[in-house]
């Protein structure tokens, strides 16, 4: 696979990611709360997953004769925790400060890498962060938020997400496995179902909405587990971690426009403006003089 096929397919995967803020804040205006929308998410996205593999017959390996136990631990502590806590913390905030606050991920998953392998940040990598900060700032509104009103909990749990995101998009770069993208990819969901029905029991989906909660989460985990899960699984090996956390970055405009597009959110200037730093710093990211 070519470099810029690598590269389509994780700008493909942050972009689908970005979609799911408002098509979560739609499920909660229905009615539905974290707690049944998180399982249906990732029980749909998982069995989704294992639906593709049946009909993809290169995908039809042993999921043990690769390094499925780290697999098992990405899924765990990255997509699993990722989803739960950002999922919790779009109750508790608006959906642009959940954006802006999971967009951490881009310094910490640079700074892993920098830390694993001693280094510093490389010129063009610390000229591209200052420009994906500045125009998150600006491309989330955030001098019209009223932070006297702002819960703790939900800043925390939305830094906790990005932290997550970044154990995911870091670790998924450095292991290598054999198996099919797709099997890495129902490893990784299948593993952390069990720690999730351990905070959210699937007795959820044994109520009188339980069709729709399904329907949901067969919309929630096509674009946040499945699409993400298999784009990033064949895409981040072949182009690393850190320049990953930067392509990763086209998630944030892709938000923005879906939350004006979907459930009437305004597009100040100034979003358009970060925006347009953020493709920016992602260009940038890629320029190799």
């Amino acid at each position: 696979m070519g470099r810029w096929l690598a590269i389509v397919l994780v700008l493909i995967g942050a972009s689908s990611y970005g979609l799911l803020s408002s098509y979560i804040k739609m499920a909660y205006d229905q009615g539905f709360t974290d707690g049944q929308i998180t399982p249906a998410q990732m029980t749909m996205g998982t069995v989704f997953v294992w639906v593709l593999i049946l009909f993809h017959k290169k995908s039809w390996v042993s999921p043990f004769r690769g390094p499925w136990i780290k697999l098992g631990l990405i899924g765990i502590f990255g997509l699993s925790l990722t989803t739960v806590v950002y999922n919790i913390a779009l109750q508790e905030l608006d959906a642009s400060l959940c954006i802006i606050l999971l967009f951490q991920f881009t310094w910490m998953t640079i700074a892993m890498d920098c830390i694993v392998k001693r280094r510093l940040p490389k010129r063009m990598e610390g000229i591209a962060i200052a420009l994906i900060l500045a125009g998150t700032i600006l491309a989330v509104n955030v001098f019209d938020t009223n932070w006297g009103e702002l819960s703790i909990l939900g800043i925390l749990y939305g830094l906790i997400s990005a932290l997550a995101y970044s154990v995911f998009l870091f670790f998924t770069g450095q292991v290598e496995s054999s198996l099919p993208p797709l099997m890495n990819s129902a490893i990784m969901l299948t593993a952390a179902l069990p720690i999730m029905y351990v905070l959210y029991p699937p007795t959820v989906f044994v109520h009188e909405n339980g069709g729709m909660l399904l329907l949901w989460g067969l919309l929630l985990g096509f674009l946040g587990q499945v699409v993400p899960t298999v784009s990033f699984n064949i895409g981040i090996p072949k182009i690393g971690s850190a320049l990953a956390a930067m392509l990763g970055s086209v998630e944030l405009p892709v938000a923005i426009l879906a939350a004006y597009l979907l459930i009437g959110e305004p597009i100040t200037g100034l979003q358009w403006g970060g925006m347009a730093l953020i493709l920016g710093g992602i260009i940038i990211s890629e320029n190799k003089s």
